[in-house]
């Protein structure tokens, strides 16, 4: 019977106590490192494709233009064929020319750089653009809302405001940056 009790008492423990030392709190160093990494990710998730590039448009699906809206009577001039297809090889051209030469931005700073060599007051300016510092102490924003904030959570240092949004944090944002 002792033997039994004993074991039972060694199974027993604070749920409380057991999830308050499970959670890791980060140094400030760590902190700015994951908000380095998470503006990383900003500035690559931020140059993305034209989703309506392979759209294909049907001649039944409605076209609306401002020219529709008007409601009065507008001489329209009738063109012929070859301007048609001037106009459309000229389109296509320029769009063909935008996809295949798309650059992000390091790629246009780079570009800019390379062609002003001689001059390097014109190829670092703006590297070297700064605003002065703000007066003011930072605003404080939600990262789940981006509304103010009143809260930090307590492992990462991120900001929310209310209840939902530190449930949004915890299951989706608390820790990813830091590994």
């Amino acid at each position: 019977m002792q033997r039994a009790l004993g074991t039972a008492t060694q199974a027993r423990h604070s749920a409380r106590i057991e999830s308050t030392e499970s959670h890791r709190v980060l140094d400030e160093t760590t902190r700015n490192l994951r908000l380095k990494r998470q503006l990383a990710a900003l500035e690559q998730d931020n140059f993305h494709e034209d989703p309506h590039a392979n759209l294909v448009w049907h001649k039944s699906i409605p076209k609306f233009d401002d020219n529709d809206v008007g409601g009065g009577i507008t001489k329209s001039r009738r063109s012929t064929a070859g301007e048609d297809g001037a106009k459309k090889r000229r389109k296509l051209r320029t769009e063909h020319s935008k996809q295949r030469f798309r650059k992000n931005f390091n790629g246009l700073l780079d570009e800019e750089s390379q062609a002003n060599k001689d001059d390097p007051s014109i190829a670092q300016a703006y590297i070297l653009a700064t605003a002065p510092p703000s007066k003011l102490p930072p605003r404080k924003f939600c990262a789940a809302c981006g509304f103010s904030s009143k809260y930090t959570c307590i492992r990462c240092g991120a900001r929310y405001c209310s209840i939902r949004c530190r449930d949004v944090h915890n299951d989706t944002r608390c820790l990813k940056w830091t590994s």
